[in-house]
């Protein structure tokens, strides 16, 4: 199976709580879900927000939900603050979907 970017097999969706993020990854095809079950851990979610993440990296969730093929990843504290307090451009971490969408599987 060759590698390709997720963004080929799966779309995502945010949504922001406080200054925790969550990314629902949802699978175009639901052939590719195991795929996407295997390819994307916790933990490799959590290293490719890393340098967002910091310390918070070891708090990152995976929440399967195989009768839609889609994952959910929480990531708290990656929004710095939430929406209130943070001085970030996307203080809604909506940019951060995309972002995801950029890893190989």
């Amino acid at each position: 199976m060759s590698t390709v970017k997720l963004r080929e097999l799966a779309h995502s969706r945010t949504g922001d709580k406080g200054d925790t993020s969550n990314i629902s990854v949802i699978a175009f095809k639901s052939e590719d879900y195991p795929r996407l079950v295997h390819a994307l851990t916790a933990e490799r979610v959590a290293e490719h927000f890393a340098e967002l993440l910091g310390d918070d990296a070891l708090r990152v969730l995976r929440y399967e939900l195989p009768k839609v093929g889609a994952l959910n990843f929480v990531l708290p504290g990656i929004l710095k603050g939430g929406v209130t307090r943070s001085l970030a451009l996307d203080a809604h971490g909506k940019a951060l979907g995309a972002a995801l969408l950029d890893i190989d599987v």
